[in-house]
This record gives C-alpha cells, structure tokens and sequence, in this order.
C-alpha cells in the first residue's frame, strides 16, 4: 500500500514539474518567461528581434486558443446553468472574466511581437543604409 502511494505521489510530482517548466498562458499579461525576457534585452540582430516575435505571436495563438475554449465553456454554463445549480452565475463571472484577461494577453503580446517586428526592421534598414554609404564612400575614393 505505501509503495503504491510513494509511486502516485511521485509520478504527481514529475507531472507538476514538468508543467512548470512548460511555457503556460497566463490570463492578463504578456507571455514572459526568463528565457524570452533574456533574448529579448539580448536581441542585437534583425534575426534576433524576429525570432522573440516569433515566440511572442505563438504565445498570442495559445491564448487565443483559451479565448476560444472559455467561450465554449461559457456557453455551455450558459445554455446549461440548471446543471449547475447556485453555481451557475459564479462560474459564469469567472469564465468572463478569464476571457478578458486572456484576451488582453492576446493584445499585450500582439504588441510586444509587433515591437520586435518593428526593431528588427529599422535594424535592417541601418544595416542597408549603412551598406550603400560604405560603398559610396569607397566609390568616391
């Protein structure tokens, strides 16, 4: 019996640890993780910039996936609410609130994708201004 439970009780530990160190959507802000925060403040190259967007838009997908699965769970609390008895208003407000916050996650990383975007091409332009002045200044020799 306390193998049992010594195993149970471990293989709960290995799942909740391994859903920490999974990226996870978090309702209300930015997908941020230490990972990210530090490419991001890294990020030198128009490769760089593109490749935290990159992660910055699949994390606004993921949200928008629980933007999508939230107003199914809030219909079903709605068109169903005799199933849920006193509950039903309760889980109803929460659900809303959950889809607002998911959906201000989904604008808050738009954003900061579109940021990286937008850095990665004045990078690019610089980099390409800065090429044709070279070889005008070489041609003009």
């Amino acid at each position: 019996m306390k193998t049992n439970l010594i195993r149970i009780f471990a293989a709960l530990s290995v799942t909740g640890s391994l859903a920490l160190l999974s990226p996870v959507v978090t309702a209300g802000q930015p997908i941020d993780t230490p990972e990210i925060r530090a490419a991001a403040e890294n990020a030198v190259t128009p490769r760089d910039h593109e490749a935290v967007a990159k992660h910055y838009e699949n994390a606004a997908a993921q949200a928008l996936a629980k933007v999508k699965e939230q107003k199914e769970l809030l219909e079903q609390y709605q068109n169903k609410s005799y199933l849920y008895g006193r509950q039903a208003q309760d889980l109803q407000s929460h659900t809303e609130a959950l889809i607002r916050d998911y959906e201000h996650t989904v604008t808050a990383t738009m954003q900061e994708a579109t940021l990286h975007r937008q850095m990665a091409s004045k990078l690019l332009d610089k980099h390409a201004a800065s090429g044709t002045q070279q070889h005008t200044g070489v041609s003009g020799l």
